[in-house]
């Protein structure tokens, strides 16, 4: 299983849906949270976890769902893991690159 990724550009800002590709189309809810995994967000091309570090290198913006696509934006630096919240098991974070 792969990642998918979609990437929307406003102006510098790049900001990048991905998820875990099992997780398309998926509603958790856990207590007060609820996340629906929309396919029109998250549904774009499926990459290995080489070529979602390279995007999320470019990234601005990012809302990561899933165990393997999180992994990846901590093993990065990018995610402090303190930071991921999990609804019904899955680890989800966000991320904002701070341009100077």
């Amino acid at each position: 299983m792969g990642i998918s990724i979609k990437i929307y550009k406003k102006g510098e800002d790049i900001l990048i849906g991905a998820c875990d590709e099992e997780l398309l189309g998926k509603r958790l809810k856990e207590g007060k949270f609820r996340l629906h995994v929309k396919k029109t967000f998250y549904g774009g091309r499926i990459v290995d976890e080489k070529t979602f570090a390279a995007y999320l290198k470019e990234a601005t913006i990012a809302n990561l769902v899933g165990k393997r696509t999180v992994e990846c934006a901590i093993k990065m630096g990018y995610v402090n893991p303190r930071c991921v919240l999990y609804i019904q098991g899955v680890p989800h974070a966000q991320m904002v690159k701070m341009l100077e």
